[in-house]
């Protein structure tokens, strides 16, 4: 998006036109209402960027069908400055229609018709440039088919558009059924205005309506080209004799009746009128691409026109920043459309009781009120003050709009910075995120912060995955997201490769789902909306043959899709690289094993983390089967609303493919006094409706969860395979931010389980190498191994061998207490007072390793253990016969 640079925002209004309350689709459904789609197809006109047009930056929807659009403003027009100037130069006004018509080449090549141009509507900024604004009104509205007025003033539309008639909509689906203009409407406009721009004011300028309709009848019957006729009159003629043949030229390719006829506008740039201006074209400066195969130092080249700006406004940095930016911030620092709006006086509606007729008569005529004429098209422009928002950052110095970016790689984990890298904001890092994302001036650190890593991505990755341990701006998460998932490469073509409008057998499901999917989401329930989930999700599939379409794969979708709206290539690179990571092999024609591994191993969790809830629950029968399918298929996308969705997947994206195990304990844990207190059906029913959950608390448990667990815990055979990538592509991430399916795997491995043995245990395995590496009471023999590590986080261990007294006094692991299987329980099933069940109970905030031989005793032991209630239970994997060769067997202490 272009810099801000001299511009303003601005701020218009219109009303979308309501649909009768009994109508409804060819689906049985409610139409959807014009506001909606007008709000899906809108984000399309913000990927738009060129010199000569007004850079569309949001839309908002109010009452009553009120839509709110704001865009680049300038605030003097083209009328004004032919008024302040008069009569202008022949080589002035090829300078500014060049503009104007180059302006509409863009758009013309983009599928946009302007149909609205006017001298009204054509600014100038403060370089006496063009900009061309209100461009996107006829295409946002599908061609006119969505609002209850005319689009374009009379006497510059094209003959064609009165012979045409009213806009023609279908009854069924209310979509406009043919374009009544083309782009070829805006080329007799444009000759319209440069003839204006020739005789220094309005044409027509003295005329109402009905005399307007007759002057364009007038041009369709007669035989005579509309300049000639306009010729006859004697000022007209005499203003055109004083200019060049390839002026008077360019004005009948432009004004002639019949549109077959008439010019193209990328025609006429090639007339040898413009051929000068060709060379001198503005341009803006080409943004950087992170997902590219060009060099990045071609993209970064930055070209005269920005040069002008950074020169003039060398001291207001802000005015560097991209509009998107300072848009972003100017929200942030107060900005409230609707209170500008009632100060303008342009949101009020008269209630709809003022509208009702006052009485009707037996033919069905009805008399008494006019029509609410706020339903009409108000051409009013607010400009928006910045002046708060300058306020605002008034105290920030300069050098924080170009940080430095530290090399900070070769720290280790424990002296990386938790706070933000640029400027003094320790404090508001501590603050709820919540307050983060709404404070200005931590919001302007950050996004400038990440507005450079992104631009050197890939190479600064592990930088950007340092800082989204800290938070995500929502400004850059969907760019984040995607390095965060380490997508690279010509996504575009590659999206563009797949054919995604072929019928496969999928598209019936695809179809039914998606209009059920986040249909609260005023963008996610657009018709465009709709259409970039259809192909998303079928070039997802079609580039997946290995797997099947599950219901569960729309929600999966909806983040990626409402982050990265405009650019579907991205939406869909994330999601081809979430779904290995998260869901390896969860979309496979049958998938019952992969699933019932993952219930298996959250019920460990379950147990391992909180064994008097996991009691309760396996009690009265409420497996995770009956509610957790949904949480893992969708990874909560299906049971939270996206704006929680985008908080808890920010720390999603930063865990490994077992993080999200950790966020359903999370989420049970916070519902646990009330599981406790219910019965079977009262779960049923808490579950069905998923209840409050505060996200940030969710989070922040998940965490503490996720760091507490072994990671050979949550083992699974079905997770994403070792990936062959060198250590120095990964950033320096701690203990347990490494999954365990990556690291190499040795005898002292975990190794698959089948299910019904996942399914008979209540605890999680552990194994020997983690033994190892967590376990500080091995001593110097832990020095051994060459994976060993201390960090803050470490979880303390106490080893339980449960093995007869005799094995255990011919070896043993250091440090070790010995309570033996065959003895350790009364009849009544607890444990028998003896020193060690003392020591072990003083020691109940430790990891209990349950160790044995091979066999069955270890894991009956640990399941006797979480019956009783012991939290942080788990059992060494393949028993202590796998320490034989490590040295790491030792004879314990004699008794004293």
């Amino acid at each position: 998006m272009p810099a801000l640079g001299t511009a303003d925002f601005g701020v218009r209004t219109f009303y979308a036109a309501t649909h009768p309350n009994d109508k409804c689709g060819p689906n049985g459904l409610p139409l959807t209402p014009n506001s909606i789609k007008i709000l899906g197809r809108f984000q399309y006109l913000t990927t738009l960027a060129h010199p000569q047009l007004c850079q569309y930056l949001d839309i908002s929807k109010t009452k009553h069908e009120c839509l709110i659009v704001i865009s680049e403003h300038h605030r003097i027009t083209l009328r004004e400055k032919l008024k302040c100037d008069g009569n202008l130069g022949e080589s002035q006004i090829v300078r500014l229609a060049f503009q104007m018509l180059d302006g509409l080449t863009y758009l013309h090549r983009n599928n946009i018709v302007h149909r609205n141009l006017s001298i009204d509507n054509i600014l100038i900024d403060k370089q006496g440039n063009i900009k061309l604004s209100e461009y996107g009104l006829y295409y946002m509205t599908d061609y006119g088919a969505d609002v209850s007025f005319p689009i374009g003033l009379p006497r510059y539309l094209a003959p064609e558009v009165f012979c045409s008639g009213p806009v023609k909509v279908d009854d069924e689906t209310g979509h406009c059924v043919q374009p009544i203009s083309g782009p070829k409407t805006d080329v007799w406009t444009f000759g319209i205005i440069l003839l204006e721009l020739i005789l220094g004011k309005e044409l027509w300028s003295g005329l109402g309506l009905q005399e307007t309709l007759l002057k364009m009848v007038e041009f369709i019957k007669t035989e005579m080209s509309p300049l000639d006729l306009l010729c006859q009159d004697q000022v007209i003629a005499d203003r055109l004799k004083g200019y060049s043949k390839e002026l008077r030229d360019v004005l009948r390719l432009c004004l002639t009746v019949s549109s077959t006829k008439r010019a193209k506008s990328d025609e006429l740039k090639q007339h040898p009128l413009f051929t000068v201006n060709i060379k001198n074209a503005v341009t803006h400066k080409k943004e950087y691409n992170m997902f590219t195969t060009e060099l990045r130092c071609v993209d970064l080249e930055l070209p005269s026109y920005d040069e002008t700006i950074a020169n003039e406004f060398s001291d207001d940095h802000l005015s560097q920043r991209s509009m998107q930016e300072v848009y972003y911030l100017w929200r942030l620092a107060g900005g409230d459309l609707d209170t500008v709006l009632r100060k303008a006086g342009m949101s009020k509606t008269r209630p709809p009781v003022h509208l009702l007729p006052c009485y009707g008569i037996i033919d069905g005529d009805v008399f008494g009120q006019d029509r609410d004429y706020a339903e009409l098209l108000n051409n009013t422009v607010i400009t928006l003050s910045q002046e708060q928002l300058r306020f605002r950052l008034r105290e920030i110095p300069s050098t924080a709009y170009y940080p430095l970016l530290e090399d900070e790689l070769k720290l280790p984990e424990h002296q990386l910075p938790t706070s933000p890298s640029n400027g003094d904001l320790t404090s508001s890092a501590a603050l709820p995120l919540v307050i983060r994302e709404k404070d200005i001036e931590y919001q302007f650190h950050r996004i400038i912060l990440y507005a450079r890593l992104l631009s050197a991505y890939p190479f600064k990755r592990p930088h950007i995955w340092r800082e989204a341990r800290v938070d995500i701006p929502p400004l850059v998460r969907a760019n984040v997201w995607a390095a965060l998932l380490e997508v690279e490469g010509d996504i575009e073509g590659f999206y563009r490769s797949i054919d995604k409008e072929t019928a496969t057998a999928t598209d019936r499901q695809i179809e039914v789902d998606i209009p059920r999917c986040h249909q609260y989401h005023e963008l996610l329930s657009s018709p465009t909306a709709h259409g970039k989930f259809k192909r998303v999700l079928k070039a997802w599939v079609l580039s997946n043959p290995q797997y099947v379409y599950w219901q569960g794969l729309d929600s999966l979708c909806a983040p990626f899709l409402a982050l990265s709206f405009n650019n579907e290539a991205l939406a869909f690179a994330c999601l081809s690289a979430f779904i290995p990571k998260y869901l390896n092999k969860f979309f496979m024609r049958d998938n019952s094993a992969v699933i019932q591994e993952y219930l298996a191993v959250f019920s460990h969790l379950i147990a391992f983390h909180d064994p008097e809830l996991s009691n309760h629950l396996d009690g009265i029968g409420f497996i995770p089967d009956l509610y957790a399918i949904p949480w893992f298929l969708t990874m909560y996308a299906h049971v939270f609303p996206l704006h929680k969705i985008v908080h808890l997947w920010d720390t999603l994206l930063l865990g490994n493919s077992s993080f999200p195990l950790c966020i359903g304990v999370s989420i049970l844990q916070q519902l646990r006094d009330r599981l406790l207190s219910f019965g079977f059906n009262e779960c049923i029913l808490l579950f069905s409706d998923m209840p409050e959950i505060d996200i940030e608390r969710c989070v922040q448990d998940s965490i503490k969860i996720f760091c507490s667990t072994p990671k050979s815990a949550t083992f699974r055979q079905h997770a994403r395979p070792l990936k062959s990538k060198s250590s120095n592509d990964r950033p320096n991430l701690s203990y347990y931010s490494r999954d365990y399916h990556e690291q190499p795997q040795t005898d002292l491995s975990m190794e698959a389980m089948s299910i019904e043995e996942l399914k008979g245990e209540k605890c999680p395995r552990i194994s020997a190498e983690d033994l190892i590496e967590l376990g500080e009471l091995l001593g110097s023999a832990s020095s051994r191994s060459p994976t060993k590590r201390r960090f803050n986080s470490k979880p303390m261990i106490v080893i339980l061998d449960v093995r007869h007294y005799d094995d255990y006094k011919r070896g043993t692991l250091q440090g070790s207490i010995n309570i033996p299987f065959q003895t350790a329980f009364s009849p009544e099933g607890e444990l028998n007072p003896c020193p060690a069940v003392q020591q072990l109970n003083s020691r109940r905030n430790q990891v209990v390793v349950v160790v044995g031989s091979r066999g069955r005793n270890a894991s009956n032991f640990a399941n006797e253990l979480v019956r009783l209630g012991y939290a942080r239970v788990c059992v060494l994997h393949k028993g202590i016969d796998v320490f034989r060769t490590t040295g790491l067997i030792t004879i314990p202490p004699a008794d004293i």
